[in-house]
């Protein structure tokens, strides 16, 4: 009993020694840290004015000063700190020079030494430095470090390194290469990565889209959103009738927004695309581009089995006027099922939105076009009656055979 006791008591005096211990820990952690942003407030204060002799010499053109005395491993970093903040938000002229600075500094230098050391912590921070002060010959490590890096925020942050320092396409596709490998729906983190390389973009869309690998392909087409590169038209054309569903899904969205007209023959091959989100987009770029001779297709599309296809069909109709309002009329009335709830869906939203927005003369007009073709197909409906949500045309009342 006595042996089992003891041995009792030595296992709780065990754990109040680990409790204590983490305790003193935790505090030494807590004032350690408490004290490093104490020493990074003053030496930001203390730095204060050789901040401000850099933003006004670089308008000069003379090369910029180093940091004057001898500077604490602290210090250092608040001054490095500051300058890969500034080589973020300057471009040209502005942020050669800051590079230059770093290098002249020894900032890069020292990183460079970093990144090839064996503690992890380490070679993360000095990649994140290394790719905020631009350095290509740290290039060749950090993409030794991508390799070995799993899945995460972590390998996300080395990719855009290497993307802010490669000088070469070639780094440039072999890091997306490896990036792609860290996770399966990274496509658009990975066409934002790759635009902020420092190199001619065109050229790297064109040989994305024209690439076999699917996974290439999704991240040109991502990167393409908000790019003018007329040279990637042709490709486009090609991808809008690829095989793999979700890259001519894509292609299909980015055509129909950089197309200023869509050519007949285009519009009937892509309403009629097995993939139901190729044919949502379609009908919503018709009547974002209010093409109106397309209102038979729009309204055979109210019929769809997919309802984003209804859904923007009709959305589309009522952008089209009154020939597309009529059309919604007339489905309400002719329809049945699916078609005659999202067409009566459709008029009610879009008579309560011209009823109370704002009275513009032409507003006023059009709003007064659509009710008497509302009246014509449902008769008469007093302004100040209770609203109804209306599942179909039995509830609006009327004479429907107008």
């Amino acid at each position: 009993m006595f042996p089992s006791l003891a041995l009792a008591y030595l296992f709780l005096y065990i754990c109040i020694a680990l409790v204590v211990v983490g305790v003193i820990v935790l505090f030494a952690m807590k004032m350690s840290h408490n004290g490093k942003r104490r020493k990074t407030a003053f030496y930001e204060l203390k730095q204060r004015d050789y901040f401000t002799y850099l933003q006004t010499a670089l308008t000069e053109n003379s090369p910029l000063r180093l940091p004057p005395g001898k500077l604490a491993p602290l210090e250092r970093r608040v001054i490095q700190d500051r300058l890969i903040e500034w080589i973020d938000q300057f471009k040209g002229e502005y942020r050669d020079k800051l590079i230059a600075l770093c290098r002249e500094a020894g900032f890069v230098e020292h990183d460079l030494k970093e990144l090839g050391r064996l503690r992890y912590g380490r070679q993360i921070d000095a990649a994140y430095r290394l790719g905020g002060m631009r350095c290509p010959e740290a290039v060749p490590g950090l993409m030794e470090l991508l390799k070995d890096e799993k899945p995460g925020p972590m390998a996300i942050m080395i990719g855009r390194s290497i993307s802010r320092c490669t000088t070469r396409q070639g780094e440039l596709k072999d890091m997306l290469a490896l990036l792609l490998t860290k996770g399966k729906s990274i496509h658009h983190l990975a066409a934002d990565i790759l635009l902020e390389a420092s190199l001619d973009t065109s050229r790297i869309l064109i040989e994305l889209l024209e690439d076999r690998n699917p996974d290439f392909v999704k991240v040109g087409l991502v990167a393409m959103w908000g790019q003018a590169v007329p040279e990637v038209m042709p490709a486009l054309d090609r991808l809008v009738g690829a095989e793999h569903q979700d890259v001519r899904a894509e292609a299909v969205k980015l055509y129909l927004s950089a197309s200023p007209a869509l050519r007949d023959e285009t519009i009937l091959k892509l309403i009629q695309d097995t993939d139901p989100e190729v044919r949502a987009e379609v009908v919503q770029a018709l009547g974002s581009k209010h093409a109106s001779g397309s209102i038979p297709l729009l309204r055979k599309a109210l019929r769809d089995e997919d309802w984003r296809v209804r859904y923007n069909s009709a959305e589309s109709l009522s952008k089209l006027g009154e020939p597309g309002f009529e059309a919604l009329c007339q489905a309400a009335v002719q329809g049945t099922g699916a078609e005659r709830e999202i067409a009566m869906q459709q008029i009610e939203s879009t008579m309560q939105h011209t009823r109370t927005e704002d009275r513009a003369v032409e507003q006023m007009i059009a709003h007064n076009k659509k009710r008497l073709l509302y009246d014509r197909y449902f008769g008469p409906v007093r302004e100040n009656r209770t609203s109804k949500k209306r599942t179909g045309v039995a509830t609006v009342g009327g004479d429907y055979t107008a």
